[in-house]
């Protein structure tokens, strides 16, 4: 659709302006479905995200005293334009990162909604007034943004990974620098390019895209105009951004890698324990943090919940996303695909069977086919590590206490997945899993509405929900003498 290219931005955004990088220097964006190019864009330089940051820093008194309701206007008008143009967004999408239209549509609705939230929750922003305990004074608390906020964003949602930190630092009133992932850029530079014609005032959101994510990012972290930092990616990487904020003592919020657990006891209704497996295995490819990495079953229905999931995911089809009657599209890069495939070959050589799928297709594209692997011993790798694609390792336990046992342990604590019909065991179970989110009967967990986020290895802070403003606001205590 080069029409559709041809729409999008290719240069940076900074204080309102759409300019070249520093040198004039591009990189290329490719489509994984066939690894043509799609277009060259800006190829940020460290001096790029100093001008950035500049232009945040400069905007941000005079958008902190902006008045919420036209801070949810924006919103509000942001999210209509994006609800129309949701098509074009979903095919940008499926384009430059693989998933299916469908999926990308799904995505364009799930991302819009936080602009719909956060627009509400702007006019909410509120302290409070009470009396000290000894009545000689009046404890007056009031909310004010955080300040300048550096987002780098990834490449598997690059739409609503971008909403979910910009709904709530503009409704909060805090400008921001975005980076997204270099794989991904183009749904970033559209969605910029909306906020413009929606009345977002210059400086208000700025947009650095780069291949040096790490040489444009360090100096904005060190840098003391900057107040804030929000990432979405890798632990590993989390970690190395976790300890350059330390310097300036920043606002931290982390949303890492997971190692989800899909519990199925024997008491389970098998119907929607396979239906919900289906959804936490394959929403975007298996390219989720959100994604069910370890299937946990009791050994009574085991078999007949591996042979009817297996059944399930060998029926899906395969292809370009672009495509008619495809349910699959390809993984993001040639690298991931042989990361998955390690995972199998190691799982597959200690002594798992590969019910379907298992096998790296020929021809053009970084395709996998989804995959279900039954009598995976508990030491193979595809149980420890974050699989991010269409794999399906399957286990068995015995016992409620072997199950949140083995569901624990974990260093990741994202989220995991409860199939039971007993109210008490889902109270009992939900409450010992040592994980930030827990979908019980369902196999998404992803809402607006809802605080997301995890805990240990996956993150610290909450996006969305009543509690995702609160990431971009800081408490003022005032106490007034009478």
């Amino acid at each position: 659709m080069p029409d559709l290219i041809e729409t999008v931005p290719r240069q940076l955004l900074i204080g309102g302006e759409w300019v070249d990088a520093a040198g004039g220097a591009t990189f290329e964006v490719t489509n994984p479905a066939d690894d043509e190019v799609l277009t060259r864009i800006a190829d940020g330089a460290p001096a790029d995200g100093e001008r950035a940051l500049a232009a945040a820093a400069a905007a941000q008194k005079e958008w902190a005293a902006t008045e919420p309701r036209t801070r949810g206007e924006i919103l509000r008008s942001a999210f209509e334009l994006l609800t129309e143009r949701a098509d074009d967004f979903a095919r940008l999408m499926t384009l430059e990162m693989g998933k299916t239209l469908a999926e990308a549509k799904g995505e364009v609705a799930y991302g819009a909604e936080f602009f719909r939230w956060f627009s509400e929750e702007a006019v909410r922003i509120h302290g409070r007034y009470s009396p000290a305990p000894a009545g000689n004074t009046r404890l007056i608390t009031m909310k004010a943004p955080v300040g300048p906020t550096l987002m780098i964003t990834p490449w598997n949602f690059p739409l609503a990974m971008g909403t979910r930190k910009i709904g709530p630092a503009i409704a909060a009133g805090c400008t921001m620098v975005v980076k997204p992932a270099h794989e991904t850029p183009l749904t970033m530079l559209a969605l910029a390019a909306l906020m413009e014609e929606v009345g977002l005032p210059p400086g208000v959101l700025n947009v650095v895209t780069t291949t040096d994510s790490g040489g444009v990012c360090e100096p904005i972290i060190r840098d003391p105009r900057l107040r804030k930092l929000t990432f979405t990616g890798s632990t590993a990487v989390g970690k190395v951004l976790v300890a350059q904020a330390s310097e300036q003592l920043l606002r931290v919020s982390m949303e890492l890698g997971g190692n989800a657990p899909f519990i199925v006891f024997g008491d389970a209704d098998l119907d929607a324990a396979v239906d919900g497996a289906m959804l936490a295995k394959m929403r975007n490819i298996g390219e989720a943090c959100t994604s069910a990495n370890r299937f946990l079953v009791h050994s009574s229905v085991a078999e007949e919940f591996a042979g009817r999931f297996a059944e399930r995911m060998g029926a899906l089809t395969v292809g370009d996303g672009t495509e008619e009657g495809v349910d699959v599209g390809p993984l993001i890069t040639e690298k991931a695909r042989a990361g998955v495939h390690e995972l199998v070959e190691d799982a597959v050589s200690a002594g798992a069977t590969a019910l379907v799928g298992g096998k790296v297709p020929e021809g053009p594209g970084h395709f996998y086919p989804p995959t279900v692997l039954v009598d995976v011993p508990e030491s193979a790798r595809v149980f420890r590590e974050e699989i991010f694609g269409p794999v399906a390792p399957i286990t068995t336990f015995d016992s409620e206490a072997e199950a949140i046992e083995r569901a624990n342990d974990t260093e990741y604590g994202l989220v995991a997945y409860v199939f039971s019909r007993g109210h008490a065991r889902v109270l009992r179970v939900s409450e010992a899993l040592e994980f930030g989110m827990v979908g019980v009967n369902t196999g998404i967990v992803s809402n607006p509405a809802a605080p997301f986020g995890g805990v240990k290895h996956s993150g610290f802070g909450r996006e969305g929900g009543f509690e995702g403003i609160e990431e971009y606001l800081e408490t003022k205590y005032v106490g007034s003498a009478l």
